[in-house]
């Protein structure tokens, strides 16, 4: 067993072998700040392209300006994006 690690520690994914999960937190705790930055900042760009891509499925007439005020809604909730972007109380769900 990986030094740290205990058969009760926590899983980061159920369907991963407990060595490959210790191999990965291994090599994410090698990573310098500006890395991780770098990691964050794509997971991040990739979460909300896929959550746009979601949105264009389920709304295929919606300008682009319509895709960021319903993600607006999603990532912020209703109340703080209708500040934000009014036109949102005129949108159909």
């Amino acid at each position: 067993m990986a030094e740290g690690s205990s058969p009760l520690a926590a899983r980061l994914s159920r369907d991963t072998d407990r060595l490959a999960e210790q191999r990965q937190i291994v090599a994410w705790r090698s990573l310098s700040t500006v890395e991780i930055a770098r990691l964050v900042a794509g997971a991040s760009r990739a979460a909300r392209t896929l959550a746009l891509a979601g949105l264009r499925a389920r709304y295929p007439s919606a300008s682009d300006h319509e895709l960021t005020v319903r993600l607006a809604a999603i990532t912020l909730g209703r109340a703080l994006a209708t500040r934000a972007f009014p036109e949102l109380d005129h949108l159909e769900p």
